[in-house]
């Protein structure tokens, strides 16, 4: 398999032995084309902006498609954490056990205010849930960064189209985006050691959740078939 031009450790020699969630590497395409027609910037190449860029795509791709840490090539697992609006920190185990959407969407909101309770949900069923929403993926990139290594301090945008159901919620056809900042910690080999994201899941959950409800057996043929396309994962697929 070709490598990706904005992932690393993906393909190659060093791959050879990488165990593969779903038995091969992720095809990125569909994400790819969203990301290049609606991207907002355009970093020159080798730029602090792309750097950064393409390490969290990577990073992404590693905790959404590889199922040991031994594999993960962005990270290092020893040291690593992941914490989202000042909430516990997971560890480099925890975050690949739960998966990323598990860790972005976790709240202590009362259970009848949640439109997504992560506590539910396990990494495969959250990841069929956001495939099924997005059946192109969402794509994600860097707005602004305002410090370089060895602490990245970033602002982002994530969006996709709401091109399938959501929660019993009928697609919108709508685009969907949220913004962010993050916190990047990295050791002297650009791997992560620690990642702080800060953001409003409401912007992301209330576009979901716009559609009109639709009966069970409607959305059940939605995830359906988006969970049967062969496509990677979207969140995120960025």
């Amino acid at each position: 398999m070709e490598g990706d031009k904005y992932r690393g450790h993906l393909a190659g020699e060093a791959e050879i032995n990488t165990e593969w969630r779903h038995g091969a590497p992720p095809s990125y395409e569909l994400v790819n084309e969203l990301f290049e027609q609606e991207k907002t910037k355009d970093w020159p190449k080798g730029s602090l902006e792309e750097i950064v860029q393409n390490a969290i795509k990577t990073w992404e791709m590693e905790v959404s498609h590889k199922t040991r840490l031994e594999d993960f090539k962005s990270i290092n697992p020893d040291k690593f954490t992941f914490s989202v609006n000042g909430r516990k920190p997971f560890s480099a185990k925890e975050t690949l056990e739960i998966g990323s959407y598990n860790v972005l969407l976790g709240s202590s909101l009362p259970d009848d205010m949640l439109a997504y309770k992560s506590s539910d949900e396990t990494f495969e069923s959250s990841h069929d849930v956001f495939r099924s929403a997005f059946p192109r993926g969402l794509a994600w990139e860097v707005m602004a960064v305002y410090s370089g290594p060895p602490v990245i301090t970033f602002k982002f945008r994530h969006w996709g189209h709401m091109e399938g159901s959501f929660k019993g919620h009928a697609p919108t056809g709508q685009v969907v985006e949220m913004f962010g900042v993050a916190i990047v910690k990295v050791d002297d080999k650009l791997r992560a050691e620690d990642i702080e994201i800060f953001y409003d899941p409401g912007e992301l959950l209330s576009g979901l959740i716009k559609g009109p409800k639709v009966a069970a057996t409607e959305t059940t043929a939605s995830t359906s078939v988006s969970t049967h396309t062969g496509l990677s994962c979207p969140v995120l697929r960025h």
